[in-house]
């Protein structure tokens, strides 16, 4: 066993695990974060992208191990308490998603998106970033349609808006 510390979602955490666990394992197991979701353990559906160090990753083939001491930001990280994200609002308000396992990963990417590209993004732009994320349920457009609202949204500054109660 090794002991693996790291920044989560902004919270210093501190866990034991296998020196080969990978970091999705050790959020959604160790951490009991699961909103990082496994899809294929090959790298290819994009389900399972955080961000380590501000920068989109694919959990699912990076070891724990690797992130001492980095900081993680997870699907759970990017809300303030009840308060979406603009992303994750663009995409509720834009229908980009349907069965909803894709989502945590398609929103994580398209923030990093957002953030390695800016506010102004078109359709092309958008869907060659999002080569690597797979929806299996959508056609792409809704969720194509909410990157950019979301996009625009960050890029104003939107008030981050209230989640509805369920």
């Amino acid at each position: 066993m090794a002991t693996i510390s790291m920044t989560v979602n902004g919270k210093p955490v501190t866990a034991n695990a296998e020196p080969r666990t990978l970091l999705v394992q050790f959020l959604r197991e160790n951490l009991r974060l699961t909103g990082t979701h496994v899809g294929c353990d090959t790298s290819q559906c994009g389900a399972c992208v955080v961000h380590l160090d501000g920068k989109a990753v694919k959990s699912c083939t990076t070891l724990a191990i690797a992130c001492e001491g980095m900081s993680v930001t997870t699907i759970e990280g990017l809300a303030e308490g009840d308060v979406l994200h603009p992303m994750q609002e663009a995409f509720r308000e834009h229908h980009g998603l349907q069965c909803g396992y894709c989502t945590p990963g398609m929103i994580m990417a398209a923030v990093d998106m957002v953030n390695r590209r800016g506010h102004a993004l078109d359709e092309k732009t958008i869907r060659e970033d999002l080569e690597g994320n797979i929806c299996r349920c959508t056609g792409y457009h809704n969720i194509v349609k909410a990157v950019a609202a979301g996009a625009e949204a960050m890029g104003k500054g939107a008030a981050p808006v209230q989640a509805a109660a369920e």
